[in-house]
């Protein structure tokens, strides 16, 4: 009776593991939604929370026909784009005006008397001076330009 038994549990147990959904490999995903570019007059900073930038923190190189191309994840520049800010307009670095908001609209206009004390690539990252070739023509260099 006993080995009856432990058939009887033996045989259920089986039936019960081959019956059982069989799981899959785990999937493992890893994403970061940053959401859409945001609606700047001037610009935004290139670091989060990507609030906007006043004017005169980017120069004019940031403005190709009049038009931001962007910063940190949405930078959509040449891929070695360097270009000069005024960091005395970064609250980073003391700055304590007015920041526009966010779909704010703005009249920017080139300013041929800003003077940059910073480069730095589309993507925030600061310049340190070392570039292997000659930069590109309207990147922030030479007269009328960023700096």
């Amino acid at each position: 009776m006993h080995k009856l038994k432990g058939l009887f549990l033996a045989v259920t147990v089986a039936a019960i593991l081959i019956a059982a959904p069989r799981s899959q490999a785990a999937q493992v995903s890893f994403s970061v939604n940053i959401g859409p570019q945001p609606v700047c007059p001037y610009g935004y900073f290139p670091y989060a929370p990507y609030n906007c930038a006043p004017y005169g923190y980017y120069g004019p190189a940031w403005f190709p026909n009049g038009f931001f191309i962007g910063a940190g994840p949405w930078f959509h520049g040449p891929r070695e784009f360097h270009g000069y800010v005024d960091e005395r307009f970064d609250p980073r670095r003391g700055y304590r005006g007015r920041l526009p908001r966010r779909g704010e609209r703005g009249r920017w206009h080139p300013d041929r008397r800003f003077h940059g004390n910073a480069e730095y690539s589309g993507h925030g990252d600061r310049w340190n001076g070392h570039r292997s070739s000659p930069p590109p023509r309207g990147h922030g260099h030479g007269p009328g330009h960023d700096h």
